[in-house]
């Protein structure tokens, strides 16, 4: 693919609350899981082969961009990817997600955590997006990475948790350590993230997939400060910023409050509801990915009501409320996308 002349900014004129042509979209988790081409593919590599492949982690990346003509493709890589780089001892284990051999139990076990250097750590991350920036895409590219709260919860837990019990407890039982190890996960992600500006992202989406385990009050005390800092850092790159997590609606005026300019939501919060509670930024959002296996007149009719709530205000972008599952046909994303073009169009 050589990357094309015209290059549709449409997702970063939305994101930076302006007014579009039509509503922009992309997908979480586009990139794989229901697609066969990567399917194929993970027979053969596994999820860090192909993120330690420039050319093959570019090919994954920019696939849905031609299959589907979203308005955004998101880099191919696990929010694991940079915590080796300060000695965590992390493997992705088929059907379990990330699996941590040396969990943080102690404030010494956070003291021995190191610093990321990206250009020396992760040179392959900067280089597929070198790549897909400079030769692929003629859409903006989306860097991202884990917030401090999601990548706490997997380095206590040891892994994947239903109730992130343990990392609560050492939340409250060990404020000295937990704000000392958030101070860490702060430092390394302003410097990954920066490192994939650098490199050519256009915009930047922190995941803190978990944190909705939190209630509002813990969450401003333990978290929101150490995200006032990322965000303030990476305000100074003049990239559009967006926040998500998954049933974290009851944060979202929290977000709001914070040096970003795009409030992702789930499909537990409506647009709507968002707005009411005084919601100001542009949002993204928030189609509950498991109506793509409905029959396309329910999607429609979904798709109709949350773009309709969308469209009233500037500043949006669809997406769905959580990532793309592998029984998700890329031909209904396909089709979605061209519906969502097709119908805001004619109404912007």
């Amino acid at each position: 693919m050589t990357k094309n002349s015209t290059f549709n900014d449409t997702f970063l004129r939305a994101c930076l609350g302006e007014k579009t042509e039509y509503v922009p979209v992309w997908y979480m988790r586009q990139a794989g899981r229901s697609q066969p081409e990567y399917r194929a593919l993970k027979e053969k590599y596994s999820l860090f082969e192909i993120t330690h492949q420039p050319e093959l982690c570019a090919y994954v990346t920019r696939l849905p961009v031609e299959q589907y003509n979203v308005d955004a493709a998101i880099l191919y890589k696990d929010i694991m990817s940079p915590l080796p780089a300060i000695g965590v001892d992390v493997d992705i284990k088929a059907g379990v997600g990330p699996v941590i051999s040396n969990p943080i139990r102690s404030l010494a076990d956070v003291e021995k955590l190191g610093e990321i250097n990206p250009e020396e750590d992760v040179p392959y991350v900067l280089e597929t997006i070198k790549l897909l920036t400079t030769e692929q895409l003629n859409v903006p590219l989306i860097g991202f990475a884990g917030a401090p709260f999601t990548l706490a919860s997997y380095m206590i837990e040891g892994g994947p948790s239903k109730n992130y019990n343990k990392t609560k407890a050492f939340m409250y039982a060990e404020p000295k350590a937990w704000f000392a190890l958030m101070d860490k996960l702060a430092d390394m992600t302003i410097r990954y993230v920066k490192a994939q500006i650098h490199a050519g992202a256009k915009a930047i989406q922190i995941f803190d997939s978990w944190v909705g385990a939190l209630n509002v009050q813990d969450y401003r005390y333990f978290i929101k400060p150490t995200m006032e800092r990322i965000f303030s850092a990476l305000r100074e790159e003049n990239v559009p910023l967006i926040m998500f997590g998954v049933g974290a609606g009851h944060l979202a005026k929290e977000w709001n409050d914070l040096p970003l300019d795009v409030v992702g939501l789930d499909w537990r919060l409506s647009i709507k509801e968002a707005r009411e509670m005084g919601i100001t930024k542009a949002v993204q959002g928030n189609l509950d990915p498991a109506v793509l296996l409905a029959p396309w007149e329910v999607i429609e009719e979904r798709v109709k009501e949350i773009l309709d709530q969308g469209m009233e205000h500037p500043g949006y972008v669809f997406n769905l409320g959580h990532g793309i599952f592998p029984q998700i046909q890329p031909e209904t994303l396909k089709r979605l996308t061209a519906f969502i073009h097709e119908y805001t169009a004619n109404k912007a």
